[in-house]
C-alpha cells in the first residue's frame, strides 16, 4: 500500500510520532507502525491470560475464605465492601451484579467474569487487602520473602498490577507501545521490563508460562526488529 492511502485511513495525526522516529521514511514508518501492532497483539494476548489465572487464584483464595458467593456477598449492607473506603469497589460490582440479576442470569463465575483488570488490582489496595481478611498473599506460592530491605507485601503487588493494567489499558485504547513515554524515540525498555514483570508474576503464581504461552509468545523477537528500525 501506498504511504498517502495508509496515512488517509490511518490519520496524519496518528502516524506523526512514526515518521519522526522514522526520519520521514515513509516505508520504515508503516513498517513500525505494523510492528507497533504485533506487539499489542501479543501483549494483549499475554496480559488477558495474566488476568484470567490472577482473578482464578483469587476467587479460589476467597471461596475458601469467604464461601462460594463471596464477590456478590461482599457488597451487602454489612459485606466486606460495604465501607466508605472500597466504595468504588463496590460500585462496580453492584453495577454488574444487577445486570446480571436483572436478566436472571447471575451465577458466581460469570459475575467475577464481570470484573475489569482493575478489580483484581484493587484487591491487593490497603482497604481491600485488610477488609477481604489479609489472605490474598497466599495465592503467591512462590513470592519471596520480605526483608529489612525490600517487603514484597500487598501493596508491593498492587504496584506491580498497576503498571500492567496501565499498559493494557494503553493497548485497549491504541496508544502506541514503540516509544519512550510522550517522544518519537523507538524504545522497548518500559514494555520488556512489563514482560518480564508478567512472567514473573506466573512464577509466583506457580504457573509455568513458557507452557501456557507456547506459540503465544514472540515478544523479544519483535522488539527486536522493532529496535533495528532505529
Amino acid at each position: 500500500m501506498k504511504y498517502s492511502k495508509f496515512e488517509q485511513i490511518l490519520s496524519q495525526d496518528r502516524l506523526h510520532r512514526y515518521l519522526l522516529a522514522c526520519n520521514n521514511d515513509t516505508k520504515k514508518a508503516m513498517t513500525l507502525y505494523r510492528y507497533n501492532l504485533r506487539l499489542s497483539q501479543e501483549l494483549f494476548t499475554i496480559i488477558s491470560c495474566f488476568e484470567v489465572a490472577l482473578r482464578n487464584a483469587i476467587d479460589r483464595q476467597m471461596v475458601a475464605t469467604l464461601g462460594s458467593d463471596w464477590l456478590r456477598d461482599a457488597i451487602l449492607p454489612c459485606g466486606i465492601f460495604s465501607g466508605s473506603k472500597c466504595r468504588d469497589t463496590s460500585k462496580i460490582i453492584s453495577r454488574s451484579f444487577n445486570k446480571l440479576n436483572t436478566h436472571n442470569l447471575y451465577t458466581h463465575s460469570k459475575l467475577i467474569a464481570e470484573m475489569e483488570f482493575g478489580v483484581w488490582k484493587y484487591m491487593f489496595s490497603a482497604p481491600q487487602y485488610k477488609a477481604s481478611g489479609k489472605v490474598l498473599l497466599k495465592i503467591f506460592p512462590n513470592k519471596p520473602k520480605s526483608s529489612a530491605i525490600k517487603q514484597y507485601n500487598n501493596l508491593y503487588v498492587f504496584n506491580k498490577l498497576d503498571g500492567i493494567n496501565n499498559l493494557r489499558n494503553r493497548i485497549a485504547h491504541h496508544e502506541p507501545i514503540c516509544f519512550l513515554h510522550n517522544s518519537a524515540t523507538i524504545d522497548t525498555t518500559y514494555i520488556l521490563e512489563l514482560y518480564m514483570r508478567i512472567h514473573n508474576l506466573f512464577l509466583w503464581l506457580d504457573i509455568d508460562s513458557k507452557s501456557l504461552l507456547y506459540g503465544l509468545d514472540h515478544i523479544q523477537s519483535i522488539c527486536d526488529s522493532i529496535n533495528h528500525i532505529k
